[in-house]
């Protein structure tokens, strides 16, 4: 009975021995585990990647893409010279009566009708969306009643013209302007009425002509920064806004 007891209390001794030394196994190994996993990051120094949102803020695409828009929204640099005769201004009425007066004036005792269509086409500025294409410079122009042969003609005589302004009706004075606006701000239409005189050795004419002018202006992108530009006009009857 004393051996079966003592036989007992080895069987169980031993049990508890292997018990203990399973779970100190399992600690040990445990224990190397978390070692493993935190020792690369604190033997590498590497930190949590910052927050989505932080990295957005900062992220050079963002704000070259954000300076992009705004260079693109500032009209551009006034770089181009001003034609000579043609007035400096942000006064778009003032600009277009001046640009009325130039169409009807011109002198062949002083200039060619080279120099004559030349000064007058550096008025017109062709937009970058070539929707005021020179060919219509051209058809205008000769509306005005001056082409090559006739300013021959006149030559000979010492012919000369001159206009004074009547009377401009600018924008919303304009029905055809508020029933069409323009497509974008800053440009503008007026119409001026010109007293026109036509001088000749043989004698003088006089009549009245309208002439229909578009300037461009800031805030208008494809317009300078600190002037109104011509970009038309328009003296054939079948173009004139009224």
């Amino acid at each position: 009975m004393f051996q079966k007891s003592l036989n007992h209390r080895r069987s169980a001794g031993r049990f508890r021995r292997w018990v203990l030394l399973f779970i100190a196994a399992a600690a040990i190994a445990g224990i190397a585990a978390v070692l493993s996993i935190r020792t690369p990051n604190t033997a590498t120094g590497t930190t949590a990647p910052a927050p989505p949102s932080s990295t957005r803020a900062t992220s050079p695409q963002t704000s070259a893409g954000a300076t992009q828009r705004s260079t693109a929204a500032t009209p551009p640099p006034d770089a181009a010279p001003v034609p000579e005769g043609e007035p400096s201004t942000l006064d778009f009425r003032l600009l277009a009566a001046a640009a009325a007066r130039a169409v009807y004036t011109w002198d062949t005792r002083t200039a060619t009708y080279s120099e004559t269509y030349g000064r007058l086409r550096r008025w017109w500025h062709v937009l970058p969306d070539g929707s005021n294409p020179l060919t219509v410079f051209a058809t205008q122009f000769e509306a005005t009643g001056t082409n090559a042969a006739a300013y021959a003609s006149l030559t000979g005589s010492q012919g000369y013209r001159t206009a004074h302004l009547m009377n401009a009706s600018c924008d919303s004075q304009l029905a055809q302007y508020v029933q069409h606006p323009p497509p974008w701000a800053g440009m503008h239409v007026c119409t001026e009425t010109l007293a026109v005189t036509e001088h000749a050795t043989s004698g003088t004419n006089n009549y009245t002509a309208p002439v229909s002018v578009v300037v461009n202006c800031p805030p208008a992108a494809t317009a300078p920064a600190n002037r109104c530009d011509v970009v038309a006009f328009y003296a054939a009857a079948d173009r004139i806004v009224y």
